[in-house]
């Protein structure tokens, strides 16, 4: 990357994008931007943040492209006939896809460490950058999520880090293909489930991604890492389990508490090291292992990483508490496909209360392609009590193969003995939780691919009456 190249953002807003512009910016290029949202006057202070630190936002009309020695980026499925893509084609400016610029600065860098999976992926990320950062390495950090810790009043979108060190950190993602673009000298992956391609597809591709590796630290507790697992020669291996003693590390006397979860964490060696995560959940001390596995690959002693991972307070919309009011808690979550799902349910069940659960779908592709495992996973997942309400996929324009609609899983789920409504308008949802929430349940706003989900958890928690156990 020249250091005198503009870049243009299109979708400046999401968030892939966003961490990335934050971190070609602190680069010292020339950053510029639009957003959909933008234009619809949604997520102010996002935009608000980015201008402040000196970036231009314009239309997603192609104005903002002026010059054709700007290098426009776009998310991997952008549509030729978008206003920024026609005016960079007439100015003969040069194009790049999001991963393919994460792909050339992740490449170039001293110690490019991947994360990758289907779930966990940026919880993981977040883990890592935080433990590296506070054992002194100065890391780069991308996350497609915010990251609490290095949250600021000055930096309130803290999705990404910019650091002087050799490690640059990533989030990559399997599911536009995109991970065959980055070459790792560590490649972790959480897990592999089907989430947006088939199976076959997505062993081929972790299958590929670990196998440019130095080091590969993979999951034995699922079997799809752990098979991939036994494709490699022991001396480019690092695994992690909570059950296989098998493992390099290992998770002992896993203990739930209600401001998180404990855990010793052992290596084959024998060497062990008591760790207090902030976070809750079995999932979290999977990802926490993940990280620990991926720390001592890059060089970090094991008791300086639980150390800073005891420190780690999560990423947002990950079983994110956004407040109790009357006696009823509100938790924004990004769970979305059957995995993530089942984890935030499991984590949740660890404590008495009904749950009252929003799943929005993030797209009518993934609805039809995992029906079998929605269905399953709220119908052996959801409580007795436990209601489900699901709006309409969220859609952004388009031909969509609309043959499987939330309705089809609200009756599937329904048949197989759950409370569980689709109701097409989300604001109706809404409606409905807030007039069925009594004092002791838990309303879960889950869904991807939507940023005003986390407005919505917050617009539903100040419509609950004060009334009960408050604690706002």
């Amino acid at each position: 990357m020249e250091r005198d190249t503009p870049y243009f953002f299109c979708g400046i807003g999401g968030s892939g994008m966003l961490p990335l512009a934050l971190i070609v910016h602190a680069r010292g290029h020339k950053v510029a931007g639009s957003d959909r949202s933008l234009d619809q006057g949604r997520l102010a202070p996002k935009f608000e943040y980015l201008q402040g630190l000196g970036i231009r936002l314009f239309p997603q009309d192609g104005s903002g492209i002026t010059d054709p020695a700007q290098v426009l980026v776009t998310s991997a499925a952008v549509e030729d006939t978008v206003p920024d893509v026609v005016a960079a084609r007439a100015q003969g400016a040069p194009m790049l896809t999001r991963p393919q610029l994460l792909a050339r600065l992740f490449n170039a860098s001293t110690l490019p460490i991947g994360i990758a999976g289907t779930s966990g992926k940026s919880t993981t990320t977040g883990m890592l950058g935080w433990v590296l950062e506070r054992c002194g390495q100065r890391p780069t950090v991308m996350n497609g999520a915010v990251m609490k810790n290095f949250v600021r009043p000055d930096s309130p979108f803290s999705s990404a880090l910019v650091g002087a060190g050799p490690a640059f950190v990533a989030e990559v993602d399997e599911s536009d293909g995109s991970i065959a673009n980055y070459t790792p000298q560590i490649a972790l992956v959480n897990n592999i489930a089907l989430d947006h391609k088939s199976m076959d597809e997505l062993r081929r591709l972790f299958a590929d991604f670990t196998a440019k590796a130095r080091i590969a630290v993979l999951n034995l507790d699922n079997d799809e890492t752990a098979a991939l697992a036994a494709t490699l020669p022991a001396d480019r291996l690092r695994t992690y389990s909570l059950n296989d003693t098998g493992a390099d590390l290992r998770a002992e006397d896993i203990t739930p508490a209600p401001d998180g979860i404990g855990f010793t964490a052992r290596e084959k060696n024998g060497q062990a090291v008591a760790v207090k995560l902030l976070v809750p959940g079995r999932h979290n001390v999977a990802n926490a292992l993940a990280a620990l596995a991926a720390a001592r690959a890059a060089g970090l002693g094991l008791e300086e990483s639980a150390r800073a991972l005891g420190e780690f307070s999560g990423v947002r919309r990950r079983l994110e508490t956004v407040g109790s009011r009357g006696g009823v808690t509100v938790i924004d979550d990004f769970a979305h496909n059957p995995d993530k799902i089942a984890a935030t349910l499991a984590t949740l069940h660890d404590w008495p209360g009904r749950l009252l659960v929003m799943f929005q779908p993030h797209g009518f592709g993934p609805l039809r392609l995992m029906k079998d495992e929605f269905v399953a996973c709220f119908a052996g997942k959801l409580g007795p009590d436990d209601v489900l309400i699901m709006p309409d996929p969220v859609y952004f324009g388009g031909t969509v193969d609309r043959s499987v609609t939330s309705d089809h899983i609200a009756e599937a789920v329904t048949a197989r003995g759950h409370k569980a409504l689709a109701i097409p308008e989300r604001a109706a949802c809404g409606d409905a939780l807030v007039k069925m929430a009594r004092p002791g349940d838990r309303i879960v706003i889950m869904g991807a691919r939507d940023d005003t989900l986390s407005l919505f958890a917050e617009d539903i928690l100040g419509r609950l009456p004060s009334i009960g156990l408050d604690q706002s």
